[in-house]
C-alpha cells in the first residue's frame, strides 16, 4: 500500500514542527549618496535596510554523509532555539554539528508532482509560468536542480488530479509535461547531539552573541568549504524532501558578501559602486524566487555569489557604504538589474535571452566609449555583418580581455555526447538518439545573439531556443557567436568551430566594460546610464515597486 506524501514534502520527526518567525530588522540609512544622477527630493523617513533570506546550504541531505558544522567565533557563543514537547527550547553551546539520518518509513509514501517545464534560468521558468496560468492551471516556480514549472501541490494534490491534467495537456498536444513519480522507502532525518543528547528534528534556528557565525561544508578534511555568515541561521525543510540552511541578514550585510565575489575586490572604484547598486537591486527584485521553499535568494550563479563575511575587503565595503540605499528604478519599479562578465561588444535586449515581454530599459547597446559601430543601419542579424562585428578588436571596453573574443572547436562525438546529457537532466525523451549529424543557426536577432538552433539527429530534428544553447552545447560561453564546420578528408562532417564574443547572458551591464568606463573616469551614475538607458537612480523608499506581475 502507498500512501501519499504529503503536499510540502515535510516528514515531520516524531509529530512535531514549529515555525520560527524570521525577524526583519529595518535600520534607517544615514549614509549620504555620493553619486545620484539628479539632487533628490527630501524622503519623509529614511531608506530601510530590508532583511533578505539566503539559501545558503541548498537541499541539504541529498545525500546521507552530509554533514555541516556550525561553530561560534571570537569568544561569542551560539544559541540554538528548537521545538520539545515541553515547547520551544533554547540551549547555548560553542558549536554544532547537523548531519543526516536515513530514516526507515513504516510504509512507502508516494512522492510525486506535475512537471509542466524545464528551463535553464528563473526568467524563462516565470514567463512559462505565467503562461500557465493564463490557460487558467494554477502553477509553482520550483529548482530541485534546474528551473522548473509545477502544477501546484496544494491545488493537484491526488494522484487522480495529477493524471486528469496530464491527460488533459496531452490532448491538447502537449509533449513536454510529465509526472515525476518516487515510491520513498526512507527519507532524511535531520539530527545533532547536545549534551548527550540526540535531537531528531526539522527546524532549528542559531543565532550568535556577536552576529556572526562560521559555517563549515562536508565531513572530508580535505574537501570542506567553511564560510562566516552575519545574521542569524536556521535549518528548514524544503519542497524537494531535504533541507536548506538559511541565511538571514539585512541586505547591506548582504552586499559585503556579494559584491567582492561578483566584480572583484581590487576593481576599479567606480564599476565597484555601479555593481554594489546593481547587486542590491538585483537582490530586491528576486526576493520572490524560492517562494516554494520559504527563503528568497540562492547564494550561486542562478542568483547571485554570495559568501557572507568570509572575504570582505575596504574597498568593496567603502563602495556599498558609498551607495547605501541607492537601487535603479523604471517607472517606479525596480529594474532588472543584469550583468554579466563579458558582452563581447554589444549587450543583449531581455528578449534575445530569455522568453517574456521585453524591458524598454535592457535594450542592444554597442558596449564602447566611442562610435565603433552603427547597429542601426548595421544589423547583426544579418550573419556578414555579424563576421565582420566579430573580427573587430579594437576600440571596445572588452578589448584585449580573455573573453572578449572566443574560438572553440567540438567533434560531433562530443556534441552528441554533451546533448544527450542535457536532455536527460531535463527528464527529456528528445536525448533518444545516437549521433548529432548536422547543426544550424536559423535565427538572429539584431544584436546578433543566437535565438534559434537546429539539431538534425538520426532520429529527428531538434530546436534549441535562447539561453538553453549554452546548457545544449559545450562550447559557447555566451550566443553570441557563428558556426563553421569542420570536415573530414571525405567532405562529410566532423565538428563544428564556434566563433564568438563575451561570457555569460550579455545582457544589461558588462563587468569587463564597466572597468574600462571606470578607468575613463566615468562615474558609477553614468556607468549605470550607460547599460540601463531611461532609469533612475534613487534612495529605496516605501513608494518603490520590487517588482509587479506583467501584464
Amino acid at each position: 500500500m502507498l500512501t501519499q506524501l504529503p503536499q510540502n514534502h515535510i516528514i515531520k520527526s516524531i509529530g512535531l514542527s514549529f515555525k520560527l518567525i524570521a525577524v526583519f530588522c529595518l535600520l534607517g540609512i544615514t549614509a549620504k549618496s555620493t553619486i545620484a544622477q539628479t539632487p533628490q527630493p527630501p524622503v519623509k523617513e529614511p531608506p530601510k535596510d530590508r532583511n533578505i533570506k539566503i539559501g545558503v546550504v541548498q537541499r541539504f541531505g541529498t545525500k546521507p554523509t552530509d554533514k555541516l558544522t556550525l561553530k561560534a567565533t571570537d569568544g561569542s557563543s551560539l544559541t540554538l532555539s528548537f521545538l520539545t514537547p515541553k515547547g520551544i527550547e533554547t540551549a547555548n553551546t560553542s558549536s554544532v554539528k547537523l548531519e543526516v539520518a536515513m530514516k526507515p518509513l513504516p510504509e512507502p509514501l508516494l512522492d510525486e508532482r506535475v512537471i509542466l517545464s524545464n528551463h535553464r534560468s528563473f526568467e524563462s521558468a516565470e514567463d512559462s509560468a505565467n503562461q500557465w496560468r493564463a490557460k487558467g492551471i494554477e502553477v509553482e516556480i520550483a529548482q530541485p536542480e534546474r528551473w522548473q514549472v509545477w502544477a501546484k501541490r496544494d491545488v493537484y494534490k491526488t494522484p487522480l488530479l495529477r493524471r486528469l491534467l496530464l491527460e488533459s495537456l496531452q490532448a491538447q498536444g502537449n509533449k513536454t509535461a510529465f509526472i515525476d513519480t518516487k515510491v520513498l522507502k526512507e527519507i532524511p532525518q535531520a539530527f545533532w547531539v547536545l549534551n548527550g543528547f540526540r535531537y531528531n528534528r526539522n527546524e532549528l534556528k542559531i543565532t550568535a552573541s556577536n552576529g556572526v557565525i562560521e559555517v563549515t561544508e562536508g565531513a572530508n578534511p580535505t574537501a570542506q568549504i567553511t564560510r562566516r555568515y552575519g545574521g542569524n541561521l536556521q535549518l528548514q525543510t524544503n519542497a524537494y524532501g531535504n533541507y536548506t540552511l538559511v541565511n538571514d541578514v539585512s541586505i547591506e550585510t548582504y552586499l559585503r558578501g556579494v559584491v567582492p565575489h561578483e566584480i572583484g575586490a581590487f576593481s576599479p572604484y567606480a564599476s565597484i559602486e555601479a555593481q554594489a547598486i546593481l547587486a542590491r537591486t538585483y537582490a530586491l527584485r528576486n526576493v520572490r524566487r524560492f517562494a516554494i521553499d520559504n527563503y528568497e535568494l540562492c547564494a550561486d550563479t542562478n542568483c547571485q555569489v554570495y559568501e557572507g563575511l568570509t572575504q570582505v575587503y575596504p574597498e568593496t565595503d567603502r563602495a556599498i557604504a558609498a551607495t547605501r540605499g541607492l537601487v535603479i528604478t523604471y517607472q517606479n519599479e525596480l529594474v532588472d538589474a543584469l550583468y554579466s562578465a563579458a558582452s563581447g561588444g554589444i549587450t543583449a535586449s531581455f528578449g534575445d535571452v530569455w522568453q517574456g515581454p521585453e524591458r524598454p530599459y535592457l535594450k542592444s547597446v554597442i558596449d564602447a566609449p566611442g562610435n565603433v559601430w552603427n547597429l542601426s543601419q548595421q544589423s547583426l542579424a544579418d550573419e556578414q555583418n555579424l563576421r565582420r562585428f566579430l573580427s573587430l578588436k579594437k576600440g571596445f571596453n572588452e578589448e584585449g580581455s580573455d573573453a572578449f573574443r572566443w574560438r572553440e572547436e567540438t567533434s560531433l562525438p562530443e556534441m552528441t555526447a554533451f546533448m544527450k546529457r542535457y536532455f536527460q537532466k531535463k527528464q527529456s525523451p528528445l536525448g533518444n538518439f545516437k549521433m548529432i549529424r548536422q547543426v544550424q543557426i536559423v535565427e538572429r536577432s539584431p544584436a546578433g545573439r543566437v535565438l534559434k538552433m537546429t539539431v538534425q539527429t538520426d532520429v529527428s530534428k531538434i530546436d534549441i531556443d535562447k539561453d538553453e544553447i549554452r546548457n545544449a552545447f559545450e562550447p559557447p560561453i555566451s550566443t553570441l557567436f557563428y558556426i563553421d564546420p569542420v570536415l573530414n578528408p571525405d567532405k562529410t562532417i566532423k565538428g563544428y568551430v564556434f566563433v564568438g564574443g563575451g561570457f555569460g547572458h550579455g545582457v544589461g551591464m558588462s563587468q569587463t566594460g564597466s572597468y574600462n568606463l571606470a578607468k575613463l573616469g566615468w562615474s558609477s551614475d553614468r556607468i549605470i546610464s550607460f547599460y540601463f538607458p531611461g532609469t533612475q537612480l534613487v534612495p529605496l523608499d516605501e513608494s518603490i515597486v520590487f517588482w509587479r506581475q506583467p501584464k
